[in-house]
């Protein structure tokens, strides 16, 4: 590391918890007006050093120092006293309260002990003008979308005078507008006094955003490497310590043998079949076929109405139109209908929809399927916990043992719980929306192949992805939505991101279907 000064330091740090050495001998230096990615898989240890910055957490070892002087908040507030800002990936949010209550909670201005509700308004105002954010301070929380509240998160952290703000995967519920308004942010505000740390499994945002990039694995410093002269694929290594397959595709699928391309050219029986499926706020007489077998990408911007689909198929939402599981008409007024006719659905908020992160990795696993894992009102604990140790072994969940409390997995580990969890109910059709988000680069490759495997054994799944990379890594055929409606399905052999990008971006045009990969 060089010695020449630094706006924020780490020597030498270290960090254990009962049972797990989280970081060892860990070294990070922010250089003043500068960008700074910091990667590695997750377990590397990033979140644990983001926590000793923001004194959440205490070092066991090691120095920190801001300017030179040493440093050793003892809570977010002194952090934030100090200047140095956290926007978490997990979002600390009030879902009762306003946007700008939450922004400036402790922190409201008074007369005579009571709330300037106005005066509080207008600094919220004030500051969105700034950063270009368009949300109503007035507006409750639980309103928000997942991107609006991440804009919140984001607003709140540079509400204070910040000279460090550190960002731990502040995109992954963003549009490519909104990322676009937020690397803005970030580059009016740094400036010869202040620098970001900017945490992200993006490899493309990496690239764009930072100067340098330092990474970790396995709790311990591999490296810091200049942006600019550092390939994608060396960073990976670095975080990995294992290369990984670049631009692989699913295989051609072959035609049916009849030629007439009336089951979308898959050759294969249609798993489940959506006609003419609507909602009153969004989605407009949606339809297309999911075969046994395929994979089925859902590709569009945010808003375009891929998880409104997902939500419609399920019963979480009220829709109309026709559902078919295996040539059966099906009824699905709630998730609970959708289980019983085989259909699972791994949402993309997997912390708040798909488990239960207090409860050990036995519960959530068997949480689909404890009708039949009960005898006499009871849970048959032996049995559970003999399906959930072979879901593990399976699926290479990385766990200390079934008994371990969920929320102590790392995201990739998290994900796959939810994945066995439907394999134990044994769903013929699996939707899957944003089945990466939040995830490193590495467990990313360990969950393609658990897809790409489960449809090479039968399974029909519809993989919904804001990253288009991931859709063209997955997908046997891509539909693609703007505006609740679909303006287009490609077969993976024909589709580019600019081909999916044209389709997805046709507002308010004319929306005959474009179809060259199905038959609607």
């Amino acid at each position: 590391m060089s010695d020449s000064p630094a706006l924020l330091r780490a020597t030498g740090i270290g960090k254990s918890f009962p049972g797990v050495r989280a970081l060892d001998d860990v070294h990070l230096d922010l250089r003043h007006g500068e960008v700074l990615a910091l990667v590695g898989e997750n377990g590397a240890g990033k979140s644990t050093l983001l926590k000793l910055f923001s004194g959440l957490y205490r070092p066991d070892a090691g120095t920190m120092e801001l300017d030179g002087s040493p440093m050793r908040p003892g809570g977010p507030r002194q952090a934030n006293e100090l200047g140095i800002s956290v926007i978490h990936q997990e979002f600390h949010l009030m879902p009762d309260l306003t946007v700008a209550q939450n922004i400036f909670i402790g922190r409201e201005p008074r007369r005579a002990g009571l709330i300037r509700d106005d005066e509080l308004v207008r600094r919220a105002s004030a500051l969105f003008d700034r950063l270009g954010i368009p949300l109503d301070p007035r507006q409750p929380v639980s309103h928000l979308s997942v991107a609006g509240q991440q804009m919140v998160e984001i607003a709140k952290a540079l509400s204070f005078d910040a000279r460090v703000l550190i960002m731990d995967e502040p995109t992954a519920a963003l549009t490519e507008t909104e990322v676009a308004t937020l690397f803005r942010i970030v580059r009016d505000f740094v400036s010869p006094r202040t620098g970001v740390i900017y945490v992200s499994h993006r490899m493309d945002e990496v690239k764009e955003i930072s100067d340098r990039i330092t990474v970790l694995r396995d709790g311990r410093y591999v490296d810091t490497l200049p942006t600019d002269r550092t390939a994608t694929r060396e960073v990976i290594a670095a975080m990995v310590g294992r290369q990984l397959a670049a631009g692989v595709r699913p295989e051609p699928v072959p035609a049916d043998d009849d030629g007439s391309g009336g089951s979308g050219g898959s050759g294969r029986d249609v798993a489940l079949a959506v006609r003419g499926l609507s909602t009153r706020k969004l989605l407009r007489d949606v339809s297309f076929e999911l075969h046994r077998g395929e994979i089925l990408g859902f590709a569009g911007l945010m808003g375009a109405g891929r998880t409104e689909v997902a939500r419609a198929i399920i019963g979480a939402d009220r829709s109309t139109g026709v559902v078919e599981v295996n040539g059966r008409p099906v009824t699905v007024r709630n998730p609970a209908d959708a289980v019983r006719n085989g259909i699972g659905y791994l949402s993309e908020d997997r912390k708040r929809y798909g488990l239960l992160l207090d409860q050990d990795v036995v519960r959530n696993v068997m949480l689909s399927s404890l009708p039949g894992m009960t005898r006499a009102g009871f849970v048959r604990d032996a049995a559970g916990r003999k399906v959930t140790t072979e879901m593990v072994d399976r699926l290479a969940i990385r766990t200390p043992s079934v008994n371990q409390r969920t929320k102590n997995l790392s995201g990739g580990n998290q994900q796959k719980v939810v994945l066995a969890k439907w394999l134990v109910r044994d769903c013929d059709v699996l939707i899957v929306d944003e089945p990466t988000r939040g995830i490193d680069v590495g467990a990313k490759d360990e969950i393609y192949g658990l897809l790409t495997s489960l449809a090479a054994q039968g399974k029909s799944i519809i993989v919904i992805s804001s990253e288009l990379p991931e859709v063209l890594r997955l997908a046997d055929r891509i539909v693609v939505m703007c505006e609740g409606r679909i303006t287009g399905t490609l077969t993976n052999a024909e589709a580019s991101q600019h081909d999916i990008m044209e389709l997805a971006t046709r507002f308010g045009a004319d929306r005959s279907l474009v179809t060259t990969g199905d038959a609607e």
